[in-house]
């Protein structure tokens, strides 16, 4: 079991916006274990925090910024490399400024920043990633794929092959991160060709800069500088990736292959991921948890043979969703005319279905307690795909609006993480003694 880390002791590093030429000064303090990464942005009247995530990335050209509100952090993907690579989960990062310095274009001065403030366990295990489904994403001739392996890492596979026209050769490199990082990634700088060069500097951006501060592929090679590596550039891609991988939250663990992608195609594979990892941990949880079995709805629900559509509830919060489990068997007894020789589950019965969770949801309010939830109305109902014998029907109800007398909930139902069903569904609720529970749905 591997123990989520942080550092000993603050570190320090200043410099210069790659971008904006700002100079700002850095301060790596360590965090509790759990917090992940955090970015502090002190020159506003409120210092201003903005979590390391992808759902904080706003839009910007060769670079990976992170907002909140107003308040952006430029170029983060070089420090987060850095933080990803040394295996560092959690640690507050200070800035006066809204760049990170560039240093010499890589991730080098960060690391030493970093191992020399020292680097140490905290108790608690770490939570990562596991990719266990291909994930794959493209953009034009770009592309990215996520795929599962069997070792407890994070390993790169790069293709960088801008055509045969290009300046630069067709480079690849294989890297495993936590073996690899320190000494044949972080030190790989960015790099541009001179027409992109003088482009950014003609629309205001990296003004400071000189040819021996950054690598600027010219004609006839680097201009007024050389590179650490014949293959530097596909090295500083993975770098890039590496960063921006960190933007899930948590370490990812897998194997991912690269073709020519850059920045915006890396923050989409990692929504990506983080949808399907979602998507796999829901399965793990809905295939062993029970929050009411079979002989608890029979207390909570008036329905019987063959009109119970639920087998079990596997997750409630409060009065707020729920998530239910319908297993569609051919031995149903609506297959036997819907339709003999094509079995379908009639579109009115997943509605049913929905219906009866949403009746347990309003159950749970203590003042509905002993009511029976009787249907009102139905809007917004949508059938999206066919459910047929052997599916297993997940279905989820969420609370709208909720009063004395009336619920409102909005319902979807689904198979293997795709849509079957959607609906609003309004309710009355009733004593369940009274004639209006009686009413027949």
């Amino acid at each position: 079991m591997k123990l989520q880390q942080t550092i000993d002791s603050p570190a320090e590093v200043r410099g210069h916006g790659l971008f904006t030429g700002e100079e700002v000064v850095v301060r790596f303090k360590p965090a509790p274990a759990d917090s992940g990464i955090l970015f502090v942005r002190t020159d506003s009247s409120i210092p201003t925090r903005i979590k390391a995530h992808v759902s904080n990335v706003t839009k910007r050209a060769r670079r990976t910024a992170i907002r909140n509100g107003t308040l952006a952090i430029e170029t983060v993907e070089h420090c987060l490399a850095a933080l990803h690579g040394l295996g560092i989960d959690n640690l507050e990062v200070e800035l006066h400024g809204g760049e990170l310095p560039g240093g010499d274009g890589s991730s080098q001065f960060f690391v030493e920043a970093l191992q020399k403030a020292g680097i140490s366990t905290q108790g608690v295990a770490r939570r990562p990633l596991v990719i266990h489904e291909m994930v794959r994403v493209t953009d034009g001739d770009a592309e990215l794929i996520a795929v599962p392996t069997d070792t407890d890492d994070l390993n790169i596979v790069y293709d960088l092959d801008y055509g045969p026209e290009a300046r630069l050769p067709r480079q690849i490199f294989a890297a495993r991160v936590s073996q690899d990082f320190v000494t044949e990634i972080a030190p790989a700088r960015t790099f541009l060709f001179e027409e992109e060069a003088r482009q950014f500097q003609a629309a205001g951006l990296g003004k400071h800069l000189t040819y021996s501060d950054v690598v600027v592929i010219g004609p006839e090679g680097v201009i007024g500088n050389a590179f650490r590596y014949p293959d530097e550039c596909v090295r500083h891609k993975i770098l890039d990736l590496i960063g921006d991988l960190y933007l899930a939250g948590r370490p990812i663990l897998g194997k991912i292959l690269a073709r020519k992608s850059g920045h915006s195609l890396n923050h989409e594979l990692v929504r990506k991921l983080l949808e399907a990892i979602d998507r796999y941990e829901r399965r793990q949880r809905l295939g062993t948890a029970t929050a009411f079995d079979a002989n608890h709805l029979r207390k909570l629900l008036p329905h019987r043979y063959p009109f119970l559509l639920i087998d079990r509830v596997v997750e409630i919060d409060g009065d707020r969703r729920a998530t239910g489990i319908k297993n569609v068997s051919i031995n149903e007894p609506f297959f036997q005319g819907h339709y003999p020789q094509m079995p379908i589950m009639p579109g009115v019965l997943i509605l049913e279905a929905m219906a009866q969770l949403g009746g347990i949801l309003l159950s749970q309010k203590l003042e509905h307690t002993g009511k029976v939830a009787v249907l009102l109305s139905m809007d917004e109902v949508k059938f999206r795909r066919p459910v047929v014998p052997g599916d297993q029907l997940v279905l989820e109800a969420e609370t709208i609006k909720v009063k004395s007398r009336t619920g409102h909930v909005r319902c979807r139902a689904l198979v293997n993480d795709h849509s079957v069903a959607q609906a609003e569904i309004k309710f009355m609720l009733v004593d369940a003694e009274s004639p209006e529970s009686r009413v027949d749905r």
